[in-house]
């Protein structure tokens, strides 16, 4: 066994304080005074969250903009980038799901980098020949003064942990990826409360998002003890608390357990254990046919762990233990864990045509995840029999 541990530049993970609070704590301790707020509509409205954060902010709020959309498109990111740069920014905190939290990362590159046009964002895409690397050459100047963010995630996208950003490209529809050390937010706020206004079908599809990090992590060939156990607990707290969620949606411990879950079920990445064919996949059905994320797993992940069952059985059992189905497939567990949470579960179901598993599988071996997959993808082929399996 080698390899090589990355830690993430991120300072603090506050959780179980009301966000408001945490926020204000925060921005004080950091010294800043002009804080913007990035954000979605449904957040920023009367009584919405982040207009809540906003307000505790007071005078250090230099102001909001809520005009990031699914996925993260380019346009979104550069629109806020530049609003945020009129308003002499000095840190940004971004409230709402994956996209929210993704798209401002992105703004914090086109704010390093005096960006202002879509095609600037090109050299600073993520190179699909260099899988899970950043490069440091994209550092900014002064990198001990760029501007950061703080994150209130308010689904379980798990973004937040993360130094990468995927951002759409709305012209050509594909999702792109970019990284830097300093993308992932400087302090995480973990407030089971932020995500009461999510709707309920988001949140445990993310959720579902969150257990596919963890379930491809243990599945994969490469292992490791630091991500053998932090996606262990995961599967087994996420298995628990979604459940507990949907019964219960008041339910804020449950809500906590998910959100230890979901931090939990990515931080092995930076090990360098990936993903799969479940990722590849799910990125080509967000990016090219707007399916939320949280949604492409639960369609996508039973499917992936059949067709590559022959090639990782003990893994897959390990799974289905963890998961309180010692005697059954891995598959049948998740399968049953999405069906009982009220959500889609195959590709027919989310308006995926068989017509469309050519052009599917053709943008999905371009996916860095692809090349990850325990069972070796040779050809568009492969991905079509994964899509059948799905359908």
């Amino acid at each position: 066994m080698h390899g090589t541990h990355r830690y993430l530049l991120q300072e603090r993970v506050v959780y179980g304080e009301p966000a408001a609070e945490a926020v204000v704590a925060e921005v004080a301790a950091l010294g800043v005074e002009r804080v913007y707020v990035t954000t979605t509509r449904s957040l920023a409205g009367e009584g919405g969250l982040a207009t809540a954060i906003a307000a505790a902010l007071g005078p250090r709020c230099a102001g909001m903009f809520a005009g990031v959309s699914a996925h993260s498109p380019r346009e979104c990111v550069l629109e806020g980038a530049t609003r945020a740069r009129a308003a002499a920014a000095q840190l940004l905190v971004a409230v709402g799901g994956g996209s929210v939290i993704d798209a401002t990362k992105a703004m914090l590159l086109c704010l390093w980098h005096g960006l202002t046009s879509e095609e600037q964002l090109d050299p600073y895409r993520l190179a699909a020949a260099k899988p899970g690397s950043i490069d440091p050459s994209r550092r900014p100047a002064g990198q001990e003064n760029a501007i950061r963010m703080v994150a209130v995630p308010t689904t379980f996208s798990a973004a937040e942990f993360t130094a990468g950003a995927g951002i759409t490209d709305s012209r050509q529809r594909v999702k792109e990826a970019y990284a830097h050390p300093l993308l992932v937010p400087q302090t995480v706020v973990l407030d089971p409360a932020a995500t009461l206004p999510t709707p309920i079908e988001q949140l445990l599809s993310t959720g579902v998002k969150a257990l596919d990090h963890a379930v491809e992590r243990l599945c994969a060939l490469a292992s490791n003890p630091y991500s053998d156990a932090t996606a262990s607990q995961a599967v087994q707290l996420l298995t628990h608390a979604l459940p507990a969620i949907k019964a219960q949606p008041g339910n804020l411990e449950a809500r906590l357990d998910g959100q230890f879950g979901m931090w939990l079920s990515i931080i092995g990445g930076a090990r360098g254990i990936g993903v799969g064919a479940s990722h590849a996949i799910g990125h080509t059905l967000g990016g090219s046919y707007r399916i939320p994320h949280g949604i492409t797993s639960c369609v996508t992940l039973p499917a992936v762990l059949r067709w590559n069952v022959e090639t990782n059985a003990p893994q897959q059992r390990r799974v289905a233990s963890l998961m309180g189905r010692a005697e059954d497939e891995a598959a049948a567990a998740v399968f049953d864990l999405v069906a009982g949470l009220g959500l889609p579960t195959r590709l027919r179901d989310v308006g995926i045509r068989r017509a469309d598993f050519a052009a599917i599988a053709e943008h999905t071996m371009s996916d860095r995840a692809t090349a990850g997959n325990p069972r070796k993808i040779s050809g568009p082929g492969d991905i079509v029999e994964i899509l059948d399996l799905a359908w």
